[in-house]
This record gives C-alpha cells, sequence and structure tokens, in this order.
C-alpha cells in the first residue's frame, strides 16, 4: 500500500492533481467478510466454534467502526489539502486478547473457546496510527463507541445467518485441497 500512496502523490505532484490519502485503523461493521478477524470471531462465536488466540496476544490493534471510518474518508475528500495524508483512527487501542474477550463476552459465550495458537510468522507487534494531523486540520473525532459498535455488530451477525454463512461456506470450500 506504501507503494501506491506514493504513486499517487507523485501523480499528484506530476499533474497537478488534487491528491488526498487516507489510511484507516482496522475497521469492523455490519457486512464485512467473514474471514475478517471481528466477523470470524463473532460468527464461530455465535456457533460455539472455538476462536484462536495467535502467540503472548499482547499483539495491538486500534479499531474503527465503518460509520466512522466513512465520515473521515468524507471529511478528507472535502476538506483535506492535495497531496496530504491521513490517518483515520478509532481511538481504542486493543490488545489481541482483551479484543477477544470482549467479543467473547459480547456474544455471551463462555471464554474458554478461546483457544491459544502458535504466533503467526511476521506477526507485527503493534499497528496503530497517528491520528493527530486528521484531528488538527479536519476535526475528526470517532463518534462509535467501541463497545457499542462491538454490540451492534455481534446483534447484526446473529441476526444476518442468511448473509454470512454462504460466505463461510464458500471460503471453506475454496480452501479445501
Amino acid at each position: 500500500m506504501a507503494a501506491a500512496d506514493l504513486v499517487a502523490l507523485a501523480y499528484a505532484r506530476t499533474y497537478d492533481l488534487p491528491v488526498v490519502i487516507t489510511r484507516g485503523a482496522n475497521t469492523y461493521g455490519p457486512y464485512q467478510s467473514p474471514e475478517k478477524l471481528v466477523p470470524l470471531f463473532v460468527t464461530n462465536l455465535l456457533d460455539r466454534i472455538p476462536v484462536l488466540l495467535y502467540g503472548d496476544g499482547l499483539h495491538r490493534r486500534d479499531w474503527l467502526h465503518v460509520d466512522d471510518h466513512c465520515r473521515g474518508i468524507q471529511l478528507a475528500l472535502t476538506s483535506g489539502r492535495p497531496g496530504r495524508v491521513y490517518h483515520v483512527g478509532g481511538g481504542t487501542e486493543l490488545t489481541n486478547r482483551d479484543l477477544t474477550l470482549r467479543l467473547v463476552d459480547a456474544v455471551g459465550v463462555p471464554r474458554d473457546l478461546v483457544q491459544p495458537a502458535p504466533d503467526r510468522r511476521a506477526h507485527d507487534r503493534r499497528y496503530c496510527l497517528d491520528t493527530s494531523r486528521t484531528e488538527a486540520e479536519l476535526g475528526y473525532r470517532p463518534r462509535v463507541a467501541f463497545d457499542d459498535g462491538i454490540a451492534a455488530v455481534v446483534a447484526w451477525y446473529r441476526e444476518n445467518r442468511a448473509w454470512w454463512e454462504p460466505l463461510k461456506r464458500a471460503h471453506a470450500t475454496a480452501r479445501e485441497p
């Protein structure tokens, strides 16, 4: 992605194009592919399928609700300065362990559904963004409180099995040898 940013900025400078780039934190919300962490864990937990916590679970991520992400992009598009990069964050930095336990609690299942797993290769220890420019220049602040957003996401996946179950089946079938 960094290469794409550089190409876009090069075109902006070369051809005087009004390019604005946004980079978002880990985004969650309804309609997210069930292969991504939050919907994968929520849908597995709804079916009481264990979820894996890699390594020591202390890898850190910032979490951003899709509504806040879209609002941040819109602010950058309408108010951002051409040639700038704006980081859109959620303001909720959690370890993977904390996130997993919050998801377990939000779904209302036993914590023993969380199982340890060997760490993944090249697993980033921390992936978070400095949002100070976006806050100062665009007045951006996330509006969706993390626990409220997660509760809404759990409710959405609970109520929309007909949407995500076929996607999970297709993904599982595609991964079979």
